[in-house]
């Protein structure tokens, strides 16, 4: 069992939901990445997801597409993100910690050796938006090897069949995308949302995270009560963003506002 699976396991224990929020590594600086991981940690995230800058994120809205970009323009590669999480890991060995990106930069580097420095880190798993199931096989079996969890979007326009196979590959837990869209987009339809989570969990018995569009403390509360995790992605980083002329201050409003969602999701 790894990290990601014993978490959710204590949490249903606990009758409790996995509060999952988003960070770009490097974003404002490669620097605060580290404190803001703690601090997401201190405010009540069960599970980190943690962004890897790439230059085309076609699954992301504009602020998280800013994010990269600001990324990028400090030099951050894979290889500080994996220094990071190695930080990380010398004073939190429990809190799950998965990478979401993009395919390019582990192809650069070879899926063997990209899983190999991930899990020396500590990385548990990894989300990669562009990877179709059906081109998955060496990825997967790389990831495999190093008891890393693959971790799969599921959208709105999933057909059943293509669910199902998406279902046998994934590990950890399944990702819905409630809406049509890039993150940070739109408003959720919690009725659409609650159907298709019928239709998934039909299918597997890993737990399911609703993301995209979850802006606030009361948007969380309302996925937590059909969902097994929130994921807050953009909300978050957007926070970087108005806060990039005093950075010292983005620890503090990132734990005002993670604070805020987690009370409301353990109030479902």
């Amino acid at each position: 069992m790894n990290r990601i699976e014993s978490c959710f396991a204590d949490l249903k224990q606990q009758q409790k939901k996995a509060l999952i929020p988003f960070i770009t590594a490097g974003d404002p600086n490669i620097a605060l990445t580290l404190e803001l991981m703690q601090t997401l940690v201190a405010s009540g995230a069960d599970i980190i997801e943690l962004g890897v800058p790439f230059s085309d994120p076609m699954a992301d809205g504009p602020v998280i597409q800013k994010a990269s970009e600001r990324a990028l323009a400090n030099n951050i590669s894979v290889f500080d993100i994996f220094d990071i999480v190695r930080q990380f890991r010398q004073g939190n060995q429990t809190t799950p910690i998965i990478l979401m990106g993009y395919l390019n930069p582990i192809e650069v580097v070879g899926y063997d050796k990209f899983a190999r420095l991930a899990k020396q880190a500590g990385v548990d798993g990894l989300l990669t938006v562009d990877m179709p199931p059906e081109e998955s096989h060496d990825f997967i079996e790389c990831m495999t090897q190093y008891n890393l969890a693959p971790i799969f979007l599921l959208a709105p326009t999933t057909t059943q069949a293509r669910i199902q196979k998406i279902c046998a590959l994934a590990q950890g837990f399944i990702y819905y995308v409630s809406l049509k869209g890039v993150t940070g987009a739109g408003h959720i339809d919690m009725a659409e949302v609650g159907l298709k989570l019928t239709q998934i969990r039909a299918m597997t018995c890993l737990p399911v995270g609703v993301g995209f569009g979850i802006r606030d403390a009361d948007s969380a509360k309302k996925v937590a009560q059909i969902a097994d995790a929130v994921v807050v992605g953009s909300a978050i980083v957007k926070l970087v963003e108005v806060s990039l002329d005093q950075p010292n201050n983005i620890p503090m409003l990132m734990k005002q506002l993670l604070t805020e969602i987690r009370q409301a999701i353990d109030e479902e």
